[in-house]
């Protein structure tokens, strides 16, 4: 059983804080996006974009120095910030001292899309979630990898912490079968939220999203097209931002699995249901954000 499912007229009784019209871009938050590697730059991108579209006022990029330069051109809205890598093209682990500060001075901070050396991401996430509490996380892929043991310093975060696996990653984060989660995805969601302190989105054709509390939510509006290459960095780029903006983590998380079903949605309509594009997804978001204050 769930506590509900999550549609629009539920999201209109939990609306989005707005800044004031005389607002400046600080207002709306800082988020810092510790992304993407020498194979898979465009995880930066997408996720970082997609903060952006989300509404955050200021974006910061950290990834490979390497393709640092790249990124920057490609988001010339970001401050991107070059760090060592490995001999493979990945984050150096041993990045998180240059990080601390920026991570301390962000609102938000999000870890994983598109590093594919698991261990080097999960060590690297690992130190930076070993600072003290403030900065809101979210984090996905192999930022994952360490979670299960480190319970004592998720708790000090104090559930500003939003995990977005889909199964597979799921099962790598327990030790179990990913046919196990698939099985009773609902209560793997809400066993781990409470293990680790989190709200949990665990991502699929419906999507659960629970709460450390007990309280279990439920998304199955989105299409096929969804799952295409880029789509979950973009969902965890759009509740990066929206925690940069100051809103509650499960609330982020309702709101983010939404808008990012609903661009799904409407771009099924548009252009067909198979064959539209991750980075697609990301204009949609503000006009359908926008049109929750025009009802």
């Amino acid at each position: 059983m769930s506590d509900g499912a999550i549609t629009a007229e539920f999201l209109r009784g939990i609306p989005l804080t707005q800044p004031s019209e005389d607002g400046d871009k600080d207002q709306r938050g800082r988020v810092l996006v510790i992304a993407g590697s020498v194979c898979v730059p465009g995880a930066a991108l997408l996720a970082a974009t997609a903060a952006l579209r989300a509404g955050a006022g200021k974006l910061q990029i950290a990834t490979c120095r390497s393709i640092a330069m790249h990124l920057g051109l490609a988001v010339p809205e970001a401050l991107v910030v070059g760090l060592p890598e490995t001999s493979s093209g990945e984050i150096d682990p041993g990045s998180a001292t240059l990080l601390r500060e920026r991570v301390e001075r962000s609102n938000a901070v999000l870890i994983g899309p598109g590093m594919l050396d698991e261990a080097a991401a999960a060590a690297l996430t690992a130190d930076l979630l070993d600072c003290d509490p403030g900065s809101a996380f979210v984090l996905d892929a192999g930022a994952l990898g360490r979670l299960k043991g480190m319970s004592a310093v998720l708790a000090r975060h104090e559930g500003r912490i939003v995990i977005t696996p889909h199964a597979g990653e799921m099962a790598g984060l327990l030790g179990i079968d990913k046919r196990d989660v698939l099985a009773s995805p609902a209560e793997i969601a809400g066993q781990t939220a409470r293990r680790l302190n989190s709200i949990v989105a665990l991502k699929g054709a419906c999507t659960y999203i629970a709460s450390p509390d007990g309280s279990i939510w439920t998304y199955d509006d989105g299409n096929v097209g969804l799952a295409t290459s880029g789509s979950g960095d973009t969902l965890a780029g759009i509740v990066a931002g929206l925690l940069a903006r100051g809103v509650a983590p499960l609330q982020a998380a309702q709101w983010g699995v939404y808008l990012h079903g609903e661009a799904g949605n409407r771009l099924a309509q548009t252009r067909g249901p198979l064959g539209f594009l991750a980075r697609e997804l990301l204009a949609e978001i503000p006009g359908l954000m926008a049109g929750f204050h025009h009802v």
